[in-house]
């Protein structure tokens, strides 16, 4: 599943919501379903970082 970092910063700030508000339902941290939420935003950030990368590394090849 590919989508231009835009559409891709737009999912990490929802993904990001949605953990504050798991956080606050399940104040301990170590809580099964905030752990769940935290990993998507991590690979949610782990695509963008792999999308913008792809970008700059082809700008530098039409240098």
């Amino acid at each position: 599943m590919v989508h231009n970092p835009e559409t891709i910063q737009e999912c990490i700030e929802h993904a990001r919501q949605r953990l504050y508000q798991v956080a606050a339902q399940y104040p301990e941290l170590w809580h099964p379903e905030v752990i769940r939420q935290s990993m998507v935003l991590d690979e949610l950030i782990n695509e963008y970082n792999n999308a913008t990368r792809g970008r700059t590394y082809s700008k530098q090849l039409k240098s």
